[in-house]
């Protein structure tokens, strides 16, 4: 196949962070799927501005709700030989942003996929935060439910490597005082914001000091946030003595449950069945 789809990292804030490479590759295009058509053409008036450019080069919509469609019509460019390039608002196609379909379907169809690669905010994040880089993990986007967000956060209490999550500004106050709810107050983090742009800023605390800051007014602009890594040894929670604990003390099932979820990341539903189950235990 003589096509080539070309995966193209874009600006996360900053237009002058697009690289060259990516610029001649933007140009030289003959399809560019966008995630965002306006942000794309606003990205391409700049590429265009440093050469000569493609005057067969259309723009094709490509988001979430299209992408699995859109990724047929991309592999038929490249089976035609063209050069497709697959662009998001703002990062990294793929990485939690559409993309991988395509990307997919490319490789399914044997042309020969491109990265170019660009800004990160994750990694941009990182660096700022201060925090251990040797090791990390990207998390993307946190469950908006919050059940599913602190089950999760329960399940990553033992992880030694530095954590990544994005997070929309109106969800930043109530992740983080789930982070502290599962973590502990004391563990370290940062949030990146506006990051590449002109109010770019790290604010750097304890998961409790974050908390409290953004607990009423939240953050503006783009989120990341990076939280330091535990040591590995997080004590093993004996979860029927706990719920018997919190059933004795006065909460009922639905409250203990939720109390043990940040903790364990057991589902709570399960919690809730079992502590359901030992509260009609005959007492002795």
């Amino acid at each position: 196949m003589a096509g080539t789809l070309f995966v193209v990292g874009t600006p996360i804030g900053n237009l002058e962070d697009l690289s060259l490479r990516a610029a001649r590759v933007l140009r030289e295009a003959d399809l560019v799927a966008a995630e965002d058509t306006r942000a794309a053409r606003t990205l391409l008036v700049h590429a265009d501005a440093h050469g000569a450019v493609n005057a067969q080069r259309r723009i094709v919509s490509y988001f979430e709700g299209n992408e699995a469609a859109r990724a047929e019509e991309l592999v038929a460019a490249l089976r035609a030989g063209q050069r497709v390039a697959v662009i998001s608002e703002a990062g990294m196609p793929g990485v939690s942003d559409p993309g991988a379909y395509a990307i997919a379907a490319a490789i399914e169809a044997g042309a020969r996929v491109e990265v170019v690669p660009g800004p990160s905010a994750a990694l941009a994040a990182l660096a700022g935060s201060g925090l251990p880089s040797e090791r990390f993990l990207f998390l993307g986007f946190s469950p908006r439910e919050a059940g599913a967000r602190r089950a999760l956060f329960g399940t990553l209490r033992g992880e030694v490597a530095t954590m990544i999550f994005f997070e929309a500004p109106d969800r930043v106050g109530d992740t983080l005082a789930d982070l502290a709810a599962a973590f502990g107050g004391d563990r370290r983090a940062s949030l990146g914001r506006e990051l590449t742009k002109l109010h770019e800023e790290h604010a750097r605390g304890t998961l409790a000091e974050l908390a409290a800051r953004y607990a009423e007014v939240a953050p503006r602009g783009e989120c990341t946030l990076v939280v330091a890594g535990g040591t590995g040894d997080a004590p093993e929670i004996d979860v029927e003595a706990e719920l018997r604990r919190l059933l004795a003390g006065g909460l009922g099932p639905k409250d203990a449950a939720a109390r043990l979820v940040v903790q364990t990341g057991i589902p709570r539903r399960r919690l809730y069945q079992l502590a359901l189950s030992l509260q009609r235990e005959p007492r002795e």
